[in-house]
């Protein structure tokens, strides 16, 4: 046993230095990384962070992902969050940069199943919500859109974006009442709104 602690405590010490050096190498590299990007030289950031690139983590493919997005490698960026969403199941930000290069790629059935995946880990998030309200009102599934319009208007009863949408929503399923109510909530955010009182004209 005492074998046992020593070895352990020797492993330890000699372990910390490197990983010191490493977690040193790796802040240096997302600093160069940042530097590169901000010249929009994402070809020498991508290359700057896969010279320390470990597949296990997390931070590591979130970043390639992103850079791959950002140089208009679709393909490349979906695998990379992928990875990072692996890592990370019960992650959220993984998932939303994830629907970036897939919405770029046209591949809207895979951006509609990441929402629903996040809307199960956070039922409550407005954004998903709302762009997955969105999305089925694109689809005139005018019914299941309500509920998530519905859902950020009870979280956020003064934002346009939703209230706007939920108003629309309510005239295509011809709650006239609703909508009227909805749309002129909008004209007190935006008191010369062109939706809203396009919106309005139809119910006359």
């Amino acid at each position: 046993m005492k074998n046992f602690l020593f070895s352990a405590v020797l492993v330890l010490g000699l372990s910390t230095p490197f990983l010191q050096a490493q977690s040193s190498a790796l802040t240096e590299a997302f600093g160069t990384s940042y530097t590169q990007e901000g010249k929009g030289d994402y070809t020498g950031a991508i290359k700057t962070i896969k010279a320390l690139y470990v597949d296990n983590h997390y931070e590591t493919n979130l970043r390639l992902a992103y850079l791959h997005y950002m140089a208009g490698l679709f393909t490349e960026s979906m695998t990379y969050y992928q990875k990072a969403i692996t890592l990370m199941p019960y992650g959220i930000e993984a998932r939303m940069g994830y629907v970036l290069p897939a919405a770029a790629v046209g591949n809207w059935d895979k951006v509609e199943a990441t929402y629903r995946k996040v809307l199960e880990i956070d039922p409550n998030q407005t954004v998903v919500n709302y762009r997955l309200g969105s999305i089925l009102y694109g689809k005139k599934d005018y019914q299941n859109a309500l509920k998530h319009f519905e859902k950020v208007v009870n979280l956020y009863p003064f934002d346009y974006d939703s209230l706007l949408m939920f108003g629309w929503t309510q005239l295509q399923l011809g709650k006239y009442r609703e909508a009227r109510v909805l749309f002129n909530k909008v004209l007190l955010i935006s008191p010369k709104d062109a939706s809203a009182l396009e919106g309005i004209s139809l119910l006359k």
